[in-house]
């Protein structure tokens, strides 16, 4: 017996954005409310969410959490209520050093946002997703293809990809799915001089195969399609331009 697929959109769903006042995840925000989402975004900076939530819809909420801190992660969602779909787009920017260089304290810095807060924010935010509902991780392409450099994000990366599959077996039916940015123009890169900056993103559009940088709406409507994309879990959705593929 055949049976009728509901199409899924999200119109009038809740969207929670971890790191949603800027770049990717602020993006995010942007095409899921064009789609008619009630945004609700999160950062630890509020000037940041004061200015993110001018350019969103009214009725959008915007929260200032320290997402370092599993306490405060906790405190947030038991008094956020119900919602529908989390995106987690946290993250300091990384900074890319040879192995020799590493600093093995601040190398465990860069976990504590971009993974295990990513842990802590799925680990109490799960209880409160409404049927149907999904879990937008974000890693990216050094997991697969690391450089000179990259020894940190790569496993970074990698942790993510691992923690992604694990959660979409213990959480289901809530579907988990990661986005694997290759390099996008977003803030990640500030910590690099603007020269260099630029230099990286010419030469990598230029490169790429099909022809350009990656731009963050390029990033944000693909967590948008995995939201409304009620049949794919434990994947990992590589969005890179081709990079993988050189």
């Amino acid at each position: 017996m055949d049976r009728k697929i509901e199409r899924q959109d999200l119109n009038g769903k809740r969207v929670v954005i971890l790191g949603g006042s800027k770049g990717i995840g602020f993006s995010t925000a942007k095409t899921a409310a064009e789609e008619g989402a009630n945004i609700v975004i999160v950062s630890g900076n509020r000037q940041r969410i004061d200015e993110a939530l001018a350019q969103l819809p009214s009725g959008a909420e915007g929260h200032a959490v320290d997402l370092s801190r599993e306490e405060n992660i906790r405190e947030f969602f038991a008094g956020l209520g119900t919602f529908d779909h989390l995106v987690y787009t946290a993250g300091e920017n990384l900074r890319l050093y040879n192995l020799g260089e590493t600093d093995l304290r601040e190398a465990a810095n860069f976990f504590g946002v971009r993974y295990w807060g990513a842990f802590a924010a799925v680990k109490y935010a799960a209880p409160f997703i409404r049927p149907g509902g999904s879990i937008g991780l974000t890693g990216g392409i050094a997991g697969a293809r690391p450089g000179k450099g990259w020894a940190v994000a790569s496993s970074i990366c990698s942790a993510m990809e691992g923690l992604c599959r694990a959660l979409a077996v213990e959480l289901a039916p809530v579907r988990v799915n990661l986005v694997a940015p290759g390099i996008i123009r977003t803030n990640l890169w500030d910590a690099m001089p603007e020269a260099d900056r630029d230099s990286l993103f010419e030469n990598t559009g230029r490169s790429l195969l099909v022809g350009r940088i990656g731009e963050p709406e390029d990033i944000a409507a693909s967590f948008v399609y995995l939201m409304k994309q009620q049949f794919a879990t434990g994947q990992n959705l590589i969005v890179d331009g081709g990079a993988v593929l050189q």
